[in-house]
This record gives C-alpha cells, sequence and structure tokens, in this order.
C-alpha cells in the first residue's frame, strides 16, 4: 500500500510539467499580444503552435513509450522544454518566440505522453489522473497569483515553464517500467475497444476546443467586455483554479462510486452553463461566477475522461492518442474563440460554445455507458458476482487482496476453455465367482470397489 504513492508522485510531476502550458495559454496569448506587437489573432496562432506541437509528439509517441524507456523519454522531454521555453523568454525576436514555443510544446507533449502511458498502468488511473490535475492545478493557480504583479512581458511565463520542466528532471529518474497487463496476447496486438475509443477520442477533441476557446479569450472578456484590470483578472483566475482543486479533491474522494458517465454526462452540461454565463458577462460577479464554476467543474469531467480513456487500454495507448486528441482540441481553441468573438461577439461565442459542449456529451457519456462498466455497490446481485459474492467471500475465510473492494468497477472475466474430459472405463476384476465360499465372497467385494 505504501509504494503505490512513491510509485505514482514522479508521474504526478512530469504530468504537472506537460500540461502546465495549456493552463498557462491566457496569459501567454495576452503577453505576446502586448508585449511583442502582435493582434489578438496572431497570438493565439502562436499559441496553437505550441499547443499541436505538443499533440503532435502524443500521436508520435503513441504505443512507443515502453520501447524507448519512460524514464529516458521524460527526460528528453523534459530538456525539450527547458531548452525551447528558455530560449522563448530569453529573446524578443517573433521568429525566435515561435521556434522556442514550438520545440518548447513538443518537449510538453513528450512529458504528457510518458505521464498518460504511466497512469494507465496504475492501479487505479483515476486517482493518478486526479492527482496530477491537483498539483497542475495548484501550480498554475500560484503562478496566477505572482505573475500579474510582475513585470516581464512575455518572458515570465515562458520562464516559469522552463523551470518547472527543469525542477521535474529529477523525478524523470525514479519513472520505472509501467506494468501492464499480466496477459500479454491482446494488449500486445491491435488497439482494444477501437470504436469507443475513436469516438471517446474525437468527442474530447470538440470537447478540449469549446474549453479552450473559452480559456484563451477569458482574459480580453475580463479586460475589455467587463472592464477589469489585468491583476483583477489573474485574481479571478487564481481563485477559480483553487476552486478547481476542491473540485479534483472532491473527484478523487468519489473516484468510481457513481461512475464515469453521470459525473461526465452532468458535468458537462454545468460547464455548458457556466460558458454562456461568463462570455455574456458584464460584471466582475457574473464573470467571476462563470469563470469559477467553469474552472471547478472542468478538471473533475477531464479527470473521469482521463480515466476513461486509461481504461480502454492499460498500455496506455488510449489514453494517450485521446489526450493527443485533446491537445489538438486545446491548439485550435484559442484561434477559434478569436475567430468567433470578433466576428460575433463574446456573448453570441459563448451560445455557440455551449451548444457544441452540449452535443459532444452524448457520444462520450454513451462511451462511458458501454465500455465503463457499473460501480459495485451493495446490494447489486451480477451474473459475475458482485458485491454480495465480494462480502460472502470475505467472510469465510477468503485470502487477502483476492477480493474486490466495495465501489471498485467491473472488471473484464477472461473465458478460459477447458477440454471435454474422456470418461474412465470402469476397471474389471479378475476374480470370478466360483461359488458361495468365503473367497468368492471376498472376491466380489473387490471387484465391487475397484468399478466404483
Amino acid at each position: 500500500m505504501s509504494s503505490r504513492p512513491r510509485a505514482a508522485w514522479p508521474l504526478v510531476a512530469v504530468f504537472t510539467a506537460g500540461y502546465l502550458a495549456a493552463y498557462l495559454l491566457p496569459t501567454l496569448v495576452g503577453r505576446l499580444s502586448a508585449h511583442l506587437g502582435l493582434d489578438s489573432t496572431e497570438a493565439g496562432l502562436v499559441g496553437s503552435a505550441l499547443l499541436l506541437s505538443s499533440a503532435s509528439a502524443g500521436f508520435t509517441l503513441a504505443g512507443r513509450v515502453e520501447r524507448f524507456g519512460p524514464g529516458r523519454a521524460a527526460r528528453a522531454g523534459l530538456l525539450l522544454a527547458t531548452v525551447g521555453y528558455g530560449c522563448a523568454a530569453l529573446t524578443t525576436s517573433v521568429p525566435l518566440v515561435i521556434a522556442g514555443a514550438v520545440v518548447g510544446g513538443f518537449g510538453s507533449g513528450t512529458a504528457t505522453a510518458v505521464a498518460a502511458s504511466g497512469i494507465a498502468a496504475q492501479h487505479d488511473p483515476h486517482r493518478a489522473s486526479s492527482l496530477g490535475l491537483l498539483s497542475v492545478s495548484a501550480t498554475a493557480g500560484a503562478l496566477y497569483l505572482t505573475v500579474p504583479h510582475l513585470g516581464g512581458g512575455h518572458r515570465l511565463p515562458f520562464a516559469a515553464l522552463a523551470l518547472v520542466a527543469l525542477l521535474v528532471q529529477p523525478a524523470a529518474s525514479r519513472l520505472g517500467v509501467p506494468a501492464p497487463a499480466e496477459s500479454s496476447g491482446p494488449v500486445a496486438g491491435r488497439l482494444p475497444h477501437r470504436r469507443s475509443g475513436l469516438v471517446l477520442a474525437g468527442g474530447m477533441l470538440v470537447w478540449s476546443m469549446a474549453q479552450n476557446a473559452l480559456w484563451g479569450v477569458s482574459s480580453r472578456i475580463g479586460v475589455s467586455q467587463v472592464g477589469l484590470t489585468e491583476v483583477t483578472v489573474g485574481a479571478v483566475f487564481a481563485v477559480a483554479l483553487g476552486a478547481g482543486l476542491l473540485g479534483v479533491m472532491g473527484a478523487g474522494a468519489l473516484g468510481a462510486r457513481l461512475g464515469r458517465a453521470f459525473p461526465i454526462g452532468a458535468g458537462t452540461t454545468v460547464i455548458a452553463a457556466s460558458i454562456v454565463l461568463s462570455s455574456s458577462a458584464r460584471g466582475l460577479g457574473s464573470f467571476a461566477t462563470g469563470e469559477i464554476l467553469w474552472n471547478t467543474v472542468y478538471p473533475v469531467v477531464l479527470s473521469y475522461l482521463i480515466g476513461l480513456a486509461a481504461s480502454l487500454d492499460v498500455r496506455g495507448r488510449w489514453a494517450v492518442l485521446a489526450g493527443s486528441a485533446s491537445s489538438v482540441g486545446v491548439a485550435c481553441g484559442p484561434v477559434l474563440g478569436s475567430v468567433l468573438s470578433e466576428g460575433a461577439g463574446f456573448p453570441a461565442m459563448g451560445v455557440v460554445l455551449g451548444v457544441a459542449t452540449l452535443l459532444v456529451a452524448v457520444p462520450v457519456t454513451a462511451v462511458a455507458l458501454h465500455t465503463g462498466g457499473r460501480p459495485l455497490v451493495p446490494g447489486s446481485v451480477r451474473r459475475r458476482g458482485g458485491a454480495p459474492a465480494a462480502l460472502l467471500a470475505a467472510t469465510t475465510g477468503g485470502l487477502p487482496g483476492a477480493v474486490p473492494k466495495l465501489g471498485s468497477p467491473e472488471q473484464a472475466v477472461a473465458e478460459i476453455a477447458v477440454p471435454a474430459l474422456r470418461r474412465r472405463r470402469p476397471l474389471r476384476s479378475a476374480f470370478r465367482t466360483a461359488g458361495p465360499d468365503g473367497g468368492a465372497g471376498q472376491s466380489n467385494a473387490y471387484a465391487s470397489t475397484s468399478a466404483r
């Protein structure tokens, strides 16, 4: 029991370094536009280039992390992130800033792919993903509290990304080889649950695009439409990310008790309403309410989506592919948000994004219902035993650790073909009944015993 947290914390650290760039996207885009002479669309394109590079790293490494070794791949990705973001922070040349952002984005994507593969191999992927989101939310919240009070233009956010990647390097060296499934047959071959995995990956692409279309222009909504200062907007983002910490902690405590379908479906509905509220805000109260409610529920739903993708393949291939598809959506989000906001205004943009979020919730929730299984709760009786069978085994002297805990998701049962056994022919005694004497009686008894 005590070894699991030690095995999980390096993954959490690498996950934090890989995901942090997406969380800092608003301040990156805003400072590129304010201090490098770029307009909002051009700054959004730089952010999109960073995240597309991150997604390309995920697509490249899907299923290949074990071949290169998780520790080696994580160290290489963090080194690229340190060098790329560091170079972008040290220059004011727009081409060099874009090049550094692309290199750093590829490093972030590499770190994220390694973390996703390791999370899928954990005994509880949802708990590991919740810890990762908890860590990255706390780190981003601390940066949003400090960065607006400091100068430095675009240099400070890029320097923060480079510094986090550098500090996580020692944790990457502690990553071991993930322990996949016990059987190597179907795991080592083609991807399992291909249809469900493709639907989930496509749904996460659209879902993430809608979320980050708003996230990429949230700073502009607060400054331009609501009339807030950058410091006030940063404080709202910090409080919102702090509320996200509480949401992730609640999701980790809830676990699989409600399954995955209900948190994903209900949470996405709340997110859609929050998007509409935040984008149509005219005052601090409505803007802060929309941002805080949205950031509270967003990481909760994301943790269940990551756990669902990890459950489709224990080697983490669907986790990496779905995460990379999500990164593509994250990359396209700022451009989509800028185009919609400039063409139709912030309120109309919010309505479009809210409707798209509601529509994509249907197939993603269907995948959770189809492949996520139902939680094991007391009183449920199913063909595979369920909780009553677990309670019976636990109270009759079963081996410790062989009984699933109540509330754990249903596991697949492997069918084992048992060849038909040939019936044994009865043995025939070599003795014959000779007469009614005692010897003949003993011979009949022996013959009866041998033929039983």
